[in-house]
């Protein structure tokens, strides 16, 4: 029997370690069953190596409960150890045997690379849980004699001889009082679903097997079929119904390693809180779903997992220190995932088409956001009418024309935000000749605004932020049939029905084909309220009232009637009934004044 005192530089660090070590004590397990698995790739490394002779069982772990010895126990049968590696590798505070071994083996057999634990501290997460730790081990090397380690939570430990039979090790965790919810099936499968399920060996939890040692990630693209990415994608997000739209599969050794699936799946025009993220590994084992240092912003909306042992992180392995491989690695996914839009677009632009409502959300807020892409995007990027068609910036540039040009030869892109609410003046803007994009997105207020930045010779215009004569003025405007005096009249007549704080009225010579009165409202206003709805817009505009243009066709015959009305109740329901339709139009009519012009509508009726 052997006594003595771990090697560590204060009396005060297991205190340190109960609180401080990990943000989450839930972390110890899969620490724990890390350093397992580690074991077992090590004699696998060895054996491959022919340093380990004889037979050997494939490598498993597994996890234990005795709720009536209050006991956790997490076993593997990897390499083991005798008394002299415990202590070197358990008596040495943050010596890391992982470390170790993987500068000692390294390149010479692939799994010595896929070692897990780098820190050497991993252990001693036990001590955040447990009153007692024992440690049960048995060398794979010929003749060892088996090791018993134990320790109460102080610096002292005891090391004697064991009993143990089977090569491998069991750590034995007696769980403190204030951690016996350790003690609950449901908790530690969950535990194990959540850290543990991808690692490279098996994991038996009540005689079950809980983990996939192979996932999809780590297998090479040429050997998964579009099933076998489906069937993964399905396993990553079990409450998820819907198939993604496509994928990438990452798989980079130089100069940085990462390997990993995104998937693109279907996003709502609203922007939902991620509920299923893209998730973070080390080597197999699970780090965080919090990815936004290692992945751009719009990369975020994605899912699915990345793998890298290149990304340093803290002790607990759930803080990311952003250096330059994470920005190596960020800069990577953002081109390969360009890569693969502009491969899917060349390929067969129909398709990409037909997938374009659901994607064009991801790459707008890839634009707006990062530099990189927006280069990139230009070659899949597009623009839908609301004719169904769809351009990209050169076919688009070429599709509007001279049509478009205002009489400073500026051209002017008019759009929608809301095809249905929006319809009659796009009806009127396309019997026109005029195209209209669908930007309905709620990024497309920030879009607009980024594309007005970069396209010089262009200004966009809601289909409704104004009249077409003044969205897109031309030289041969329309003569006014009505006299200054008789428009100053019909003015006054029509303001005194309306309410001025809300609507601003104004006489402009249009089409007689147009309509006789229309709600717009100014684009610079509508436009910043809009943005501020989904932040970027600034505080004063939310505090505003909101205001509306009523614009008067002083060409429509409707406007002679209402000023040779014989009396000024017959005028009155004129304007009345003429200005409803306009505020029905935009869906500003509501409550008392909605059920004043059905009233009314059936009486004329």
């Amino acid at each position: 029997m052997k006594r003595g005192n771990i090697n560590v530089q204060t009396e005060n660090i297991f205190p340190i370690i109960k609180k401080f070590l990990y943000s989450d004590h839930e972390i110890f397990l899969r620490e724990l069953v890390s350093n397992s698995v580690d074991a077992c790739q090590k004699l696998k490394a060895l054996i491959s190596l022919g340093e380990a002779k004889g037979e050997f069982p494939e490598g498993k772990v597994e996890v234990l409960l005795n709720a009536e010895a209050k006991t956790l126990t997490i076993r593997d049968n990897g390499l083991g150890m005798d008394a002299e590696d415990i202590e070197k590798y358990i008596t040495q505070i943050a010596f890391s045997g992982a470390e170790e071994f993987v500068n000692r083996y390294k390149d010479k057999t692939p799994e010595a690379n896929a070692i897990i634990g780098h820190f050497g501290l991993g252990f001693y997460s036990s001590f955040m849980v447990a009153s007692k730790v024992e440690i049960l081990s048995r060398s794979y090397k010929p003749g060892s004699v088996p090791a018993h380690w134990s320790c109460d939570g102080t610096p002292a430990y005891e090391l004697i001889e064991g009993t143990k039979e089977q090569v491998g090790t069991d750590v034995v965790l007696h769980l403190s009082e204030d951690s016996l919810e350790f003690l609950e099936s449901g908790k530690i499968s969950g535990l194990l679903n959540k850290y543990c399920r991808f690692l490279p060996a098996e994991i038996y939890f009540e005689e079950k097997k809980i983990n996939n040692p192979n996932p999809a990630w780590t297998r090479k693209p040429a050997d998964l079929s579009d099933e076998d990415y489906s069937a993964f994608y399905r396993e990553l997000y079990p409450m998820n119904f819907e198939d993604p739209l496509f994928h990438v599969h990452l798989n980079v050794d130089y100069p940085f390693n990462l390997t990993g699936i995104l998937y693109f799946p279907k996003l709502r025009k609203s922007i939902e809180p991620q509920r299923d993220k893209i998730q973070l590994y080390s080597n197999q084992v699970f780090v965080t779903d919090s990815v936004e240092n290692i992945v751009p912003e719009f990369l975020t909306l994605l899912k699915g997992v990345l793998d890298s042992p290149d990304i340093p992180l803290n002790v607990s392995r759930s803080y990311l220190q952003a250096d330059g491989n994470v920005k190596k690695i960020s800069s990577h996914i953002t081109k390969k995932v360009a890569d693969k839009l502009e491969e899917l677009y060349k390929k067969d632009r129909l398709d990409f088409e037909t997938k374009w409502p659901d994607i064009h959300l991801f790459i707008k807020y890839g634009i707006i956001t990062d530099e990189k892409f927006a280069e990139r995007s230009e070659k899949f990027n597009l623009f839908q009418t609301t004719a169904g068609k769809y351009f990209t910036k050169e076919e688009l540039y070429a599709a509007l024309g001279e049509v478009h040009k205002d009489k400073e030869g500026k051209t002017v892109v008019l759009y929608t935000t809301n095809t249905t609410d929006q319809h009659t003046y796009i009806r009127q803007a396309e019997q026109r000749g005029y195209s209209v994009l669908v930007m309905d997105g709620p990024f497309d207020a920030h879009f607009v605004n980024y594309l007005e930045s970069k396209w010089s010779d262009y200004k966009f215009a809601r289909v409704d932020a104004d009249t077409l004569d003044k969205l897109i003025p031309k030289e041969d405007a329309h003569p006014c049939k009505l006299s200054e005096e008789e428009q100053k009249s019909l003015k006054e007549k029509i303001a005194n029905q309306l309410d001025a704080a809300r609507f601003n009225v104004v006489v402009e010579s249009l089409s007689e084909q147009d309509q006789p009165m229309m709600i717009t409202q100014p684009e610079f206003m509508r436009r910043m309220r809009d943005m501020q709805a989904y932040g970027g817009g600034a505080g004063i505009f939310g505090q505003m009232p909101e205001t509306y243009q009523l614009v008067v066709n002083a060409n429509h015959p409707l406007m002679s009637r209402i000023l040779s009305a014989s009396d000024s109740a017959e005028a009155e329901v004129l304007i009345r009934q003429t200005s409803d339709l306009a505020m029905l139009s935009q869906n500003l009519l509501k409550g008392e004044a909605l059920s004043a012009f059905i009233n009314r509508s059936l009486e004329l009726i």
